[in-house]
């Protein structure tokens, strides 16, 4: 039985092992631009020739076909015969439609945006500063509001992964007693609209800054949940939504540096009540945490 490059790269030697992983930007990127060319959504009916792929990406077929063998080694894509390639497991999750797809996980982590950052890790390391503004001038929320197309991938990105783990946190946390729930910084909301699916007396609040709630509006109509949640544009570095009996942070502290995480929390602990409910998620935990008394 062929060995998969996992099962080798477990079996080399810690010289093979780091250099496989210093040039894992190279996967990083053949993954990026085979989702961005849509190369699994166009292999859904079946397998395709490297020609064919090519031309109905628009690319060149020589190169797409050297792109496609090195995915294949990978296990992402399989070469069926010469030059003929079909999904696998993997490429199967780089469909735009699969139920846990990474496509646009794939196209926004390797996007140039992303990739002139990441490239400056040295630059934040040594001043303590941030990468992106050194490189754009502005921090990466002024960027995305004044580059829509930007704003569009990095939210398409975000509402992939939270899709993932919704059901999930939806289905474990008892949220029977609470009435109004706040979500800051819920982007279009995918965890939310998963919540209120599965509680029909909760009432919502979606917030987050004005041109990312924009987007918000059409998901919450497909899934009929537009009457029982408001939609809040703002800044929670400012202020918050009052009113909640529990407020929702998922994937929100984490991004910020003591003292701004300071300042969300202390804005949510303004506006609650003696018995409200801080509700985080870092990853795959999810938490409910009481905060102290406002002084």
């Amino acid at each position: 039985m062929t060995q998969t490059y996992f099962e080798w790269l477990s079996q080399a030697s810690p010289s093979v092992q780091l250099q496989q992983m210093i040039s894992g930007h190279w996967i990083a990127q053949a993954i990026g631009v085979a989702a961005e060319l849509g190369i699994a959504d166009l292999l859904a009916d079946g397998s395709r020739s490297s020609d064919d792929l090519a031309k109905a990406a628009g690319c060149d077929s020589g190169a797409l076909y050297r792109l496609l063998r090195a995915l294949a080694s990978l296990g992402i894509f399989t070469e069926i015969e010469s030059k003929r390639f079909g999904l696998t497991s993997m490429a199967e999750v780089l469909r735009a439609d699969a139920s846990a797809s990474q496509r646009s996980r794939a196209i926004q982590t390797c996007s140039d945006v992303q990739w002139r950052t990441w490239g400056q890790l040295g630059y934040s390391v040594r001043s303590g500063r941030t990468a992106f503004e050194h490189i754009f001038g502005m921090n990466q929320w002024e960027y995305r509001e004044r580059n829509p197309e930007v704003n569009a991938r990095f939210n398409a990105s975000e509402t992939s992964l939270v899709t993932q783990v919704a059901n999930a946190v939806a289905s474990a946390y008892d949220f029977s007693g609470i009435s109004r729930l706040v979500d800051v910084g819920g982007s279009h909301g995918a965890l939310l609209i998963a919540i209120l699916s599965v509680n029909p007396e909760l009432r919502a609040v979606l917030f987050d800054l004005p041109h990312v709630v924009e987007g918000a509006r059409e998901p919450l109509v497909s899934a009929g949940l537009l009457e029982r949640c408001e939609i809040v544009g703002g800044d929670m570095f400012e202020a918050v939504p009052s009113g909640g009996d529990a407020y929702l942070l998922s994937r929100i502290i984490h991004g910020w540096d003591g003292d701004h995480a300071v300042d969300i929390l202390a804005n949510c602990r303004r506006v609650m009540g003696p018995h409200g409910k801080l509700l985080w998620q870092k990853k795959s935990l999810f938490l409910e945490t009481p905060l102290p008394t406002a002084s």
